[in-house]
């Protein structure tokens, strides 16, 4: 190295002012049972030619790029096909299907909100979640405390959520694991007669999809 190159990386960008606290590289901490496994796994399945390390990198890229939006999309045709809502609840991936969306091998049962009960997705052992339609699930739904907390006051979590619901209001808290997944299908809001279908997925949150929140009219959505 030369005499000349001693500046920290990471901390100082071209403007002296503006700092960046140092980023730990993967090899500053050790590896989780998961990060282990994923290498392992990709590995062994590169080593028997079952997929190469470009066919690998891509469907990572792939998994990387799918954002809430599909999941949306598929609410939005529900709330504006009563048939189509039918066939998404009885099989989601023949539905999906139906508008040229592959959601994966691993069930995903939809589960429709109504007046009288609310849905609830969680998965108590570790983070499975209906990526193919929502993406990377967000780090509260991974944390311990959801986990658990989820399973025994769910309503407690409803309300910090901002999400007060009546006890008239039943609410079911579904499971997910490795071979089942879970997504809600939320309420029409009051007030979209009209719209089509591309504003009303707009009206669409991941946090709806996963029962946490519902989703706001026009008049008050942000």
């Amino acid at each position: 190295m030369s005499s000349d190159h001693n500046h920290e990386h990471g901390i100082y960008d071209s403007d002296p002012l503006h700092f960046h606290p140092p980023q730990p590289d993967l090899e500053d901490t050790p590896l989780t049972h998961h990060q282990i496994m994923q290498i392992a796994v990709g590995e062994l399945l590169i080593d028997k030619n079952i997929i190469s390390a470009n066919e690998l990198r891509a469907q990572i890229e792939f998994m990387d790029s799918i954002t809430p939006a599909r999941g949306a999309q598929l609410v939005a045709r529900a709330w504006t096909n009563d048939g189509f809502k039918g066939r998404l609840v009885t099989d989601s991936k023949a539905a999906a299907k139906e508008i040229g969306m592959d959601i994966g091998a691993i069930p995903i049962l939809v589960m429709e909100n109504t007046p009288q009960s609310h849905n609830l997705i969680v998965c108590t052992l570790c983070s499975c979640y209906p990526r193919l339609l929502l993406g990377t699930p967000p780090d509260w739904y991974k944390s311990r405390s959801y986990r658990r907390r989820a399973i025994s006051e769910p309503r407690v979590v409803l309300n910090e959520f901002g999400t007060p619901l009546g006890n008239e209001i039943e609410i079911k808290v579904h499971d997910s694991t490795a071979d089942m997944r879970y997504m809600v299908l939320p309420m029409r809001p009051t007030g979209t007669d009209g719209m089509s279908e591309d504003d009303l997925a707009k009206l669409v949150t991941r946090d709806c999809m996963i029962g946490v929140t519902v989703p706001e009219s026009p008049s008050t959505a942000k």
